[in-house]
């Protein structure tokens, strides 16, 4: 009976875990994260399958408070493949909660998806990027390659944040 109760804790507790979302940084500063970034690692998703090589995000401010967003890849071809998109910031008292589109029809966007910062270094050279289900993640560097001590930090973050590290791939950048 006591191992039957502890199952059932373990479990109410595990679920409780899962459910939980990540939680986010205190405060993004939108105009010191602006700029170009390097992809460092992911977990595979459908919408970046196409990509093998240098992929990266580049984010503007807009005058109306949204951010124009370009992602960018090598293809399997050697090509440059580009998205353009528009992000808008979900929770304006942190601005680390915002949602992404890639799609409009007609001037209207249809489709959004979260993207959430819950990590990012103090000089702003590396951030973490999450989802409240954790099916979509990125380590992100201002720079190609990120250091040993910072790549750890930054899955320390994603361990913390209940995030299976090995879904994580490491992206190549040239």
């Amino acid at each position: 009976m006591k191992y039957i109760s502890f199952l059932l804790l373990f479990g109410i507790i595990s679920a409780y875990g899962q459910s939980s979302s990540p939680v986010t940084v205190k405060y993004v500063d939108l105009k010191k994260y602006a700029g170009l970034w390097y992809e460092i690692a992911k977990i595979p998703n459908t919408f970046q399958k196409h990509c093998v090589k240098n992929t990266t995000a580049e984010y503007f401010l807009n005058e109306d408070g949204s951010i124009k967003v370009i992602n960018s890849c090598t293809d399997e071809d050697g090509d440059r493949d580009e998205a353009e998109g528009v992000a808008e910031v979900f929770d304006k008292s942190s601005n680390a909660k915002l949602e992404v589109s890639f799609v409009s029809f007609l001037g209207i966007r249809p489709f959004w998806g979260d993207y959430w910062i819950i990590g990012l270094d103090s000089n702003y050279e590396y951030a973490v990027i999450g989802v409240p289900n954790r099916k979509y993640g990125w380590i992100l560097s201002r720079n190609k390659k990120m250091t040993d001590d910072q790549l750890s930090a930054a899955f320390d973050i994603i361990k913390r944040n209940g995030y299976d590290v090995k879904k994580f791939v490491m992206s190549e950048q040239e």
